[in-house]
């Protein structure tokens, strides 16, 4: 009497095969991962039961994963000698959903109305079911680690269900044969398997072979003690995944239990491409779950502003636990995400108090992608602008400071952060903006490129301290002694109103100042909020001569020469008087950087330095 059991699929098994079957994957290859991912699981499962002393069948057998090809037999073999199963072992696991993720799967699928994505497989329990991509015929051959239990064999074409019957004389494990399809017959290539093994399993503790030759050689160090690794396996490790022979400029290897079980190594490299020309990189952060690869160069695993980093993350915490059987959700990558970004930023910020030579080399490279980051998150602003570091009016050129340094130097009558932006130092020191500051002297941040006012802009405050651009500040030159030859007040009153007339609806309002030293004049924005990093880029639009989208306010420094000798000329020669009054306002522009059209000016200087020339002694 036959001693063969033949079971149908549970019908959503047997949905879930014609869906496999039938349907177009995007990559096959998939089924190589979770194959060796369930060898290796089994494998896990038998030390967990050897370390907790107990029995288990064939001890002295080592945990092992093997895949062999057989072109001649059109067949794929993949074996381990981890817990194997029993009858019941085998019903529930291959016939029957346990859980409810196959259910979920196939409404996952039926709600989406697309071609599957393979990445989903190993969410949904569905693993070993990926084989039928690649296979007209399964044939399990298993024997349980208990002792007692028999081995037994398992065989379906995947039509309707399976057969089971009892196999003896088999080792402790399980080994899967699969009779290839013939489009499938690529998979059979040493070289073609071997790359996908490297590819997604790489990692995997327990030793790889394909057929007899050991695969997976390099060691996930990520989950060893920090204490045990030395910096020649860093970097070895680090050429292997960044393909980079220059080696990287730091490391940051961690681990956590909570709020999530994570084990991460990561790498910055020492070169920045973007910065040498190249299009816009990518991350190059690969996700793994119990050393087995999930997504290379993870999406969402980092905010885009850390996309310069290299490395890999292990959470045990994914939802591709054991069995495999659950969706993964966007909340847990969002807790990974958070959890990932605030620890590199709480390490770059050690960095910077304990080795600050290390630091400014890796800010020097890197410093645009943190103020990106300012600029388009608001979770970590705040530890952003604690490693934001800038000139100062105060430090000598090249060297840069922390918000916090200049904090702690602010004097008793400095209430806010005050910031320049500039081409370069010289411009900086030399603005009508930063004359105030100099004579009060207060501490002046430089900044030399747009974002980084946008950066300042978003950071909005820092240690309760506002900061704020110099020409929106609210800082006037303490009260002296009028000058010799400075205006009075009646005079000054009545330029500014002359002034006003004549610069008509080029100017919104003018005035005398109470911040400038040395100039003359200043443009100041009417709209308080404008700040010039988006002056700057407003001034990129197309405007025509006189319909400028900025608005100023002129200040005029009554005690200047220049302002007083306009006040002069202005009863005895109208005409000059007129182009000087043009040629301050452009001058202030200038300053500024907002002049628009310098021909007018031009043609008017050359005029005012002919009248220089034919005036009385000018020879």
């Amino acid at each position: 009497m036959s001693s063969t059991e033949k079971h149908h699929f549970q019908a959503e098994i047997q949905q879930l095969l014609d869906i496999v079957i039938h349907s177009l994957y995007t990559d096959k290859e998939i089924f190589v991962r979770e194959l060796i991912s369930n060898a290796a699981d089994a494998c896990e499962k038998l030390r967990f039961f050897q370390t907790s002393g107990q029995g288990v069948f064939q001890p002295e057998i080592p945990s092992t994963i093997s895949v062999t090809t057989d072109e001649k037999e059109n067949t794929m073999t993949f074996s381990d000698t981890g817990i194997g199963m029993t009858r019941e072992d085998m019903v529930e696991n291959l016939g029957t959903i346990a859980h409810s993720g196959t259910r979920s799967f196939l409404q996952t699928l039926k709600d989406a109305n697309k071609k599957i994505d393979a990445n989903l497989i190993g969410q949904f329990g569905v693993g070993f079911y990926s084989a039928f991509m690649v296979a007209d015929k399964v044939t399990v051959l298993t024997r349980s680690h208990i002792p007692e239990e028999e081995g037994w064999k398992w065989i379906s074409e995947g039509a309707g269900g399976y057969e089971m019957e009892p196999a003896s004389d088999l080792p402790r494990g399980t080994k899967i044969i699969l009779h290839l399809k013939e489009e499938a017959r690529k998979f059979l290539k040493e070289h073609e398997i071997e790359r996908i093994i490297k590819r997604y399993s790489n990692f995997v503790q327990f030793q790889i072979q394909l057929n007899g030759k050991t695969l997976n050689t390099v060691q996930a160090i990520w989950s060893r003690s920090k204490n045990e690794i030395k910096d020649e396996e860093y970097a070895e490790f680090y050429r292997y995944i960044a393909h980079d022979q220059e080696g990287p400029m730091c490391r940051f290897h961690f681990t956590a239990d909570a709020p999530l079980t994570i084990q991460a190594l990561l790498f910055v490299p020492c070169r920045n491409p973007e910065l040498m020309g190249m299009s816009r990189i990518e991350s190059d952060v690969s996700l793994y779950c119990r050393k087995i690869l999930i997504q290379a160069r993870a999406k969402g695993l980092f905010p885009d502003w850390l996309r310069f980093l290299k490395g890999v993350v292990d959470s045990e915490d994914l939802p591709l636990n054991i069995s495999r059987e659950t969706l993964q959700d966007t909340s847990l990558m969002q807790k990974l995400n958070k959890v990932l970004t605030s620890r590199f930023l709480k390490f770059l910020e050690e960095q910077a108090e304990k080795n600050p030579e290390a630091y400014d080399k890796f800010y020097a490279v890197f410093n645009r992608y943190l103020k990106e980051g300012v600029i388009t998150e608001f979770t970590h602003v705040g530890a952003l602008g604690k490693l934001l570091r800038y000139e100062s009016s105060t430090l000598a050129p090249g060297n840069k400071t922390s918000l916090a340094d200049y904090v702690k130097r602010m004097k008793p009558d400095h209430k806010e952060i005050y910031y320049l932006l500039a081409p370069h130092r010289e411009a900086a020191e030399s603005s009508p903006y930063f004359e105030v500051f100099q004579a009060r002297q207060y501490e002046v941040l430089f900044l030399y490129e747009p974002i980084d006012e946008f950066a300042m802009e978003h950071l909005y405050g820092f240690e309760d301290k506002t900061l704020v651009p110099v020409e929106k500040a609210e800082v006037s030159l303490p009260d002296t002694d009028k000058q010799t030859g400075a205006l009075s007040a009646e005079q000054a009153q009545a330029l500014v109103k002359w002034l006003k007339e004549l610069l008509g609806n080029r100017i919104e309002q003018v005035r005398v100042t109470k911040r400038l030293v040395e100039s003359p004049a200043a443009i100041f924005e009417s709209d308080k909020f404008m700040a010039s990093g988006r002056r700057q880029l407003l001034r990129l639009m197309k405007t025509t001569p006189g319909n400028s989208p900025f608005r100023h306010d002129l200040e005029i420094n009554p005690n200047h020469e220049i302002i007083s000798g306009l006040e002069k000329i202005r009863h005895t020669n109208p005409t000059l008087a007129g182009k000087v009054a043009e040629q301050l306002l452009d001058n202030a522009r200038i300053a500024a950087g907002t002049l628009e059209d310098p021909r007018p000016m031009l043609k008017r200087l050359n005029e005012l330095m002919q009248h220089a020339m034919t005036v009385p002694g000018s020879e």
